[in-house]
């Protein structure tokens, strides 16, 4: 036990100099990070919403609407289905809860023939490993008069609204950090509703415009044969569909009415990327885009039937440009103009890149915490670690003499391990994690608490020094192990089923864990073996 081979002691202040170098931004001014050379980390541990500030919102999804528009969905598709069967029915309609739907039988002997046919419809297609609804989205039930019920079951409607939040939360996520850099943290609470944080923003109107827009995006062929007193008229064509496109004329806005198509030709879910940039011919912002393999074909055989006529991008029913086609575009690439600005458009293609959302969003709570309750804290949360930390080392240098220096050294060592490793995994730092930082600094010290009195108990027992000292590391060790495996596995509870300040408390909590545990056995241990070597002490000095 009081031997190292050279490269375990090689090993031993490698992660020891690991630590320090990722530690340093964290202690070092902005100026003199940006001038360090780019392979040195430059980046701090990140402070969370209550030390650094910034918005707290509670969102709900509108899972009503996922279920109406499902419904909907399924009457058309038995429409269709009933129409290819051959079958003849009459009301055909959605109930008023929006969940279900009925159909009645003109024929009562067709009764389960159509049945049949519609309860294959909603059944899942291919084999089940019971990873999902297998019994099928909808209940079919029928009488003998014919009628036939259609109501969403309650495994499938629990399955559309886990699909709906957990798309929700992913586009949600895409939307306010798309980069991964605010530091914005994204947590599902009860069965509907979004905990949003976003720490360091000061206004939340840009963040609600974000949240409310749906940013669907779709791209539809223009009917120029709907004349203007027509359109005045609102006598819409079947198939068609009325929307405004905004202009800009003398400093004042107008609506342009604009008679689609309504089948959709191309939709967002085909766009593959969009950016916001510069046109090079009018220098104007606007927001390109690219379709994938898919939308790029259809795209392509759109754009070469259709030369001469006006094709439109429509955004959450708003038309935004609808320019007329004058070549065939056969690589998948095109542009949006729309009178923006440089942030519209950059605006624009984050919500295009992130999707839609899958239902409306609504927000139910939204409260700023300002940067000074975060500063107040920040101050408590210092003066407590330092004074946690000064009443840790007066009583290791008062209780064992050297050997507390030894385990002082190992103590900040562990601190600065602990710092490093936040950084390296980018873990935001929050109050909860000021409160871990100061319990791992107790924590710290307790494994050489025991090792300690080990060596002491040994001595006491009339073993030599270099007995007592190998002595109290390896007997201690059993002991050590189980107190750090068990405050490991609540630590790993914490983080795994926690979140928001839990969250950030168990993160502080596992990472000072694993560090004491490697500073308190490795790093005090290599000290001893270097006093011992150079000393040859007669005596233990605790």
């Amino acid at each position: 036990m009081l031997h190292f081979a050279r490269w375990q002691t090689y090993l031993i202040l490698g992660v020891c100099f690991l630590g320090v170098f990722f530690a340093l931004p964290n202690v070092l001014p902005e100026s003199v990070r940006n001038a360090m050379p780019s392979f040195v980390p430059h980046q701090p541990v990140a402070l969370g919403l209550d030390l650094r500030g910034g918005a707290y919102m509670l969102l709900e999804a509108d899972v009503d609407s996922a279920i109406k528009d499902r419904t909907n969905a399924v009457l058309d598709d038995a429409r269709k289905a009933l129409r290819n069967g051959r079958i003849l029915y009459s009301g055909l309609a959605v109930a008023p809860t929006n969940d279900a739907l009925s159909v009645r039988m003109i024929d009562p002997a067709k009764t389960p023939d159509a049945a049949a046919l519609l309860k294959k419809l909603v059944q899942p297609s291919g084999i089940s490993f019971g990873l999902g609804n297998s019994a099928g989205e909808y209940d079919v039930t029928s009488t003998e008069d014919g009628l036939i019920t259609m109501s969403l079951s309650r495994s499938g409607r629990e399955d559309l609204r886990q699909r709906i939040m957990e798309q929700s939360l992913e586009v949600v996520r895409r939307r306010v950090d798309p980069n991964g850099s605010t530091e914005a943290s994204f947590a599902r609470q009860g069965e509907r509703r979004i905990l949003l944080q976003v720490p360091g923003i000061t206004d939340t109107s840009k963040l609600q415009i974000i949240l409310n827009t749906v940013a669907k995006l779709t791209f539809h062929m223009v009917d120029d044969t709907v004349s203007e007193a027509d359109v005045a008229a609102k006598r819409i064509p079947p198939g068609d569909k009325l929307l405004y496109e905004n202009d800009t004329r003398g400093g004042q806005q107008f609506k342009v009415p604009v008679i689609i198509k309504e089948r959709a030709i191309i939709t967002g879910d085909m766009l593959e990327k969009a950016s916001g940039t510069i046109d090079g011919q009018t220098q104007q912002p606007v927001v390109s885009f690219k379709f994938n393999a898919q939308g790029a074909r259809r795209f392509a055989d759109i754009t070469r039937d259709n030369v001469g006529h006006r094709f439109a991008a429509v955004l959450d029913d708003v038309v935004i440009t609808a320019p007329v086609i004058r070549s065939p575009i056969l690589g998948g690439q095109g542009q949006i103009e729309g009178n923006f600005t440089i942030q519209e458009a950059n605006d624009l293609a984050v919500l295009l890149n992130a999707g839609a959302l899958p239902v409306p969003i609504k927000i139910l709570e939204q409260r700023m915490v300002g940067p000074e309750m975060g500063a107040d804290a920040i101050k408590a949360g210092e003066r407590s670690a330092l004074g946690g930390l000064l009443l840790v080392v007066g009583f290791m240098l008062l209780q064992y003499r050297l050997f507390g220096i030894f385990a002082n050294i190992a103590l900040v060592m562990n601190l600065i391990l602990l710092l490093g490793a936040m950084t390296i995994f980018r873990a935001t730092l929050t109050l909860p994690g000021i409160a871990g930082f100061v319990l791992t600094m107790g924590m710290a010290v307790d494994a050489n608490v025991l090792i300690y009195e080990r060596m002491k108990e040994e001595v006491r027992n009339g073993r030599t020094i270099m007995s007592a000292i190998d002595a109290g590391f390896a007997r201690a060790m059993a002991t050590i192990i189980d107190a750090n495996a068990t405050h490991l596995l609540a630590g790993l509870i914490l983080l795994g089923l926690g979140s928001g300040p839990v969250g950030g408390f168990a993160i502080a909590l596992t990472l000072g864990i694993i560090s004491s545990f490697f500073t308190s056995i490795f790093v005090t241990r290599i000290q001893v073996i270097w006093w011992l070597h150079g000393r040859r002490p007669a005596a233990l000095p605790i």
